[in-house]
């Protein structure tokens, strides 16, 4: 299961309290709290909770500002909280990066699952985010060989088989990656402008 770090941003220092207290009955660690849009951004970071729970409509800054910063950083998933529904305020987190949404007063009954779906979802994210990060760059690796193949093929009269081994030989040689040696046949061999 996930770590349970907690950051809690919301002015109304009994609520935190009320919702600490909730959240610790259910094996949740609060690893800072704060009042302020400003104080939540420093806190995410200096802390770096696996959840953000935050009240909407904070002093200094809007909640789905702050929102959207921890979400630009990947720092924890957030859920917002508000005491009244706004459809505009609803709206606007659909497409941002809040990932749970609840209405004050809170209960166990909604704050656990809407706590649990969030950071699955980020977890989830997270991951395919990574998949993409590592799929981009074997696309990018495996254009620069094909770069690299061609120039070979063209410059040198290489097959394309006899190009792709030269690559292939000559990072094993080096202990360096194709994509290395890809890149330096293709800075050797490119005409300079």
């Amino acid at each position: 299961m996930f770590e349970r770090r907690v950051l809690l941003a919301d002015p109304d220092l009994e609520y935190r309290k009320k919702l600490r207290d909730l959240l610790r009955q259910h094996g949740y660690l609060v690893v800072a709290e704060t009042e302020d849009g400003r104080g939540t951004l420093q806190a995410a970071f200096q802390n770096q909770p696996n959840l953000v729970i935050m009240e909407s409509d904070m002093p200094g800054c809007k909640g789905l500002e702050v929102a959207r910063l921890i979400e630009e950083n990947r720092l924890a998933p957030v859920v917002l909280v508000t005491s009244q529904t706004h459809r505009e305020l609803i709206e606007e987190a659909k497409v941002s990066s809040v990932l749970g949404y609840l209405i004050k007063p809170i209960d166990e009954a909604s704050l656990i699952p809407t706590i649990e779906m969030a950071l699955a979802t980020f977890k989830r994210i997270t991951k395919m985010e990574e998949e993409n990060r590592k799929l981009k760059m074997r696309l990018e690796e495996k254009n620069l060989v094909e770069q690299a193949k061609h120039l070979l093929m063209e410059k040198k009269g290489f097959s394309e088989q006899a190009a792709y081994r030269f690559i292939q030989k000559t990072s094993m040689d080096r202990a360096s990656t194709m994509a290395r040696v890809a890149q330096q046949v293709i800075v050797s061999l490119k005409p300079h402008v």
